[in-house]
């Protein structure tokens, strides 16, 4: 399935229930965030790879979902910005610098 295919299925799923109106860009960023805390919430007071993977797959839809609806509100293309910040990121971390390491473009 296609990534716009995807986002239809979404927005079908929204406008079923008559959501869009609820769904501006403020309220999808703090959905999204509330929707990343409730990934945390499945790592802590675990190891590192100690995780639950059905609610992972459950929260990881649905952010997702969130970041989908909002590309859409904004009709941006998701393969497009996606690409063009893997470019700022090669320059950002070259990998004769970058390889290995784990720090910040700025301190490399």
């Amino acid at each position: 399935m296609e990534i716009e295919e995807i986002i239809s299925k979404i927005i079908e799923f929204r406008d079923e229930r008559d959501w869009k109106q609820f769904h501006n860009s403020k309220d999808l960023a703090i959905a999204l965030n509330i929707e990343t805390s409730e990934l945390l919430e499945l790592f802590l007071w675990k190891g590192n790879e100690e995780v639950n993977k059905e609610k992972l797959k459950e929260e990881l839809a649905d952010i997702l979902m969130y970041a989908f609806l909002l590309v859409d509100r904004h009709q941006l293309d998701i393969k497009e910005i996606i690409r063009n910040k893997l470019e700022i990121n090669k320059k950002k971390y070259p990998v004769d610098k970058a390889k290995g390491s784990a720090k910040k473009y700025n301190e490399l």
